[in-house]
């Protein structure tokens, strides 16, 4: 029995840098607010304002900068923007919709990016050797012990070595198996 650690991500979005310039200004940083659970990547103290044709929600940027603008939202947030996101792996947004991105009065118009991220499991590829998984094989995880046990089907394993373990759900998905707090899912192939 393999378990990992499932950790909900909510709404956020990820920038270039050019667009971490139009919306703050020439030269700007953003500024760290507190690390996440894989290596590298942070919360920032800057939030952007993603608009789309029905509403708008106001989201927290992770770092750092990327090579492509990404919106990561739920189902829920995606309907309250009037934007029908597609569920995708990260990095995955060629033909995906796009929004507006405000700060304050300055805006970017992002042709696409606005995505349903898939679940998915992160993994060194020595946790991954020891689970017997590997990279892209597509498994199902039981959270249980919630109150509102849930099987998730067609959970991505994605293996690197800067990666921490951690099997990452979204907001919907945390509140249809009540995964809050520290929960673990057991991996069933």
């Amino acid at each position: 029995m393999s378990k990992v650690m499932v950790e909900t991500s909510a709404r956020h979005i990820h920038l270039t840098a050019e667009t971490v310039e139009a919306l703050f200004g020439a030269g700007y940083q953003l500024t760290k607010k507190k690390d996440l659970s894989q290596p590298g990547q942070y919360a920032c103290a800057e939030k952007v304002e993603v608009v789309g044709p029905k509403g708008s929600l106001m989201m927290s940027i992770l770092g750092p900068v990327r090579s492509a603008n990404q919106v990561e939202v739920s189902f829920t947030d995606a309907r309250a923007l009037g934007i029908t996101a597609p569920v995708r792996e990260s990095g995955d947004i060629a033909g995906t919709p796009g929004a507006v991105l405000r700060v304050g009065d300055r805006t970017v118009t992002l042709t696409e990016g606005v995505i349903v991220a898939k679940r998915h499991i992160h993994l060194t590829p020595e946790v991954a050797e020891t689970m017997g998984v590997t990279d892209k094989q597509i498994v199902r995880v039981r959270i249980s012990g919630t109150g509102r046990a849930t099987v998730f089907d067609d959970v991505v394993i994605r293996v690197k070595s800067s990666f921490a373990p951690a099997m990452h759900i979204d907001t919907d998905e945390c509140n249809a198996s009540a995964a809050f707090g520290q929960v673990e899912g057991e991996i069933l192939l």
